[in-house]
């Protein structure tokens, strides 16, 4: 065998040598444990190396305890799974060493303390009072015999825009404007309005003018200063009397912009049918608010995860009664799961689904997850997901996960969900250890 011969021989030999290594169970095992892990106090969590070594392991044992043993080293099998309990809210680092000496994987233990949350499901009506006049279009007034002018278009106002006070003075009530613009005419004074485009503030005047067709003073404008929907109850926490819902922000249907919230409520609602989905046109929901007109919470925030507030007690119809541990997005997995919602009436339903894709996160986005509907009894009933759905609460062993968020147009089988910690943090409740505490070890 000459040279060359033996060099591709031994080079195919490595090859092949290196890709046993790299598919090898332990080192798939080793590159997929994580270099941090968050978990909820009391709430226990398994690693498996799969390596057939021993090693001697070291952590803050007022944070934590590996494999039951309080002390702060241990010994460790790699072979057999690591169970790592946590004990109360904190931060370490759980360090393994070969041999005792040789640095084998460190990872960052965050503890936060326990929290559970009821799921819900109901299917809720949403009345939301804007913090401010919003502006919805442009109206020409008819100011002539051949003459139309708006005078809003020629302040600068833009669809879209939030007028949240006139002359200095807060307003968020279309009632009040028709006066207020009847005395600035008269007068010849122009209006003074405060406006919030986005996160930009700024001050324009618009003066007025005679509309000869109504006989009344206008601004040119299409204003609405509210709006109302139904959705779905994703959770309530009872320990922090807070709730969160729908899973996506709500948006004026005019201009599709945020409504910035001044004030709102959640009731009680009532689905009385359905109108299924098919590819290209998503279904909806049918549902009214009941008569009864029972509240059960406020509106305070409306985000891109949805709206969020105080409740007081548990609605009716749900499901669970208890809460249950949430997950955090790192625990989430491809596969089988389940939402909460209702079809008819107000009685909630349990559905199956399977989660297709899970996204990596650092930082909150609504596209967390792709869902498909599985369940064959809400695909006959549904055709899968419908208009009023998104909020709908997901479930997967046991812990809530995320909340539905969108349908695909073209395949309503399908659809987004997002992760529940960032309505849990959207709703003030923060993922973090209460006191942080770092000790070497």
């Amino acid at each position: 065998m000459n040279r060359n011969s033996r060099r591709r021989s031994f080079g195919i030999l490595l090859v092949i040598i290196l890709c046993l290594i790299v598919t090898s169970a332990p080192l798939r095992h080793y590159a997929a444990f994580p270099n941090e892990l968050r978990m909820f106090q009391g709430q226990a969590r398994h690693l498996h190396f799969a390596m057939p070594v021993h090693a001697q392991g070291s952590v803050d044992p007022e944070v934590a305890a590996v494999n039951g043993d309080s002390r702060s080293t241990f010994p460790v099998d790699l072979n057999r799974p690591l169970s790592i309990k946590p004990l109360q809210s904190g931060k370490t680092e759980l360090k393994l060493k070969l041999f005792g000496r040789i640095p084998f994987k460190t990872v960052k233990l965050q503890v936060v303390p326990d929290l559970r949350v009821v799921p819900g499901g109901q299917t809720i009506g949403v009345k939301v009072k804007a913090a401010g006049i919003m502006v919805v279009g442009h109206h020409l007034v008819q100011t002539g015999s051949n003459v139309r002018e708006s005078p809003g278009e020629k302040a600068k106002l833009k669809l879209g825009d939030l007028i949240v006070a006139i002359n200095g003075k807060p307003l968020n009530d279309v009632k009040k404007v028709a006066k207020l613009a009847e005395e600035a005419g008269k007068s010849g004074h122009p209006l003074q309005l405060d406006v919030r485009r986005g996160k930009l503030m700024f001050r324009t005047s618009l003066t007025p003018v005679f509309d000869q067709e109504d006989q009344a003073w206008r601004l040119g404008l299409y204003i609405r200063d509210s709006a109302a929907g139904v959705g779905t109850l994703t959770f309530y926490a009872p320990d922090q009397g807070v709730y969160g819902a729908l899973g996506h922000v709500i948006t004026d249907m005019d201009t599709q912009t945020p409504i910035s919230v001044g004030s709102g409520e959640i009731l009680q609602s009532n689905v009385l049918s359905i109108s299924k989905s098919q590819s290209g046109e998503p279904g909806e929901k049918r549902a009214i608010f009941n008569k009864e007109g029972k509240t059960l919470g406020n509106v305070e925030r409306n985000t891109a995860f949805g709206i969020f507030g105080k409740m007081g007690r548990l609605p009716d119809h749900g499901l669970h009664v208890d809460p249950v541990p949430v997950a955090f997005a790192e625990e989430i997995q491809e596969g089988p799961a389940e939402i909460l919602t209702v079809v008819n009436g107000q009685k909630v339903e349990r559905f199956q689904i399977q989660i297709v894709h899970v996204s990596k996160q650092s930082t909150p986005a609504t596209k967390g997850m792709v869902i498909r509907i599985t369940d064959p009894e809400l695909l006959e009933r549904t055709g899968g997901i419908v208009q009023g759905m998104s909020g709908s609460p997901i479930l997967q062993n046991g812990k809530l996960i995320g909340a539905v968020t969108h349908v695909f147009v073209n395949d309503p089988t399908s659809g987004y969900g997002c992760f529940i910690e960032w309505m849990l943090q959207d709703a003030g409740i923060m993922l973090q250890p209460e006191q942080a505490t770092s000790k070497a070890v």
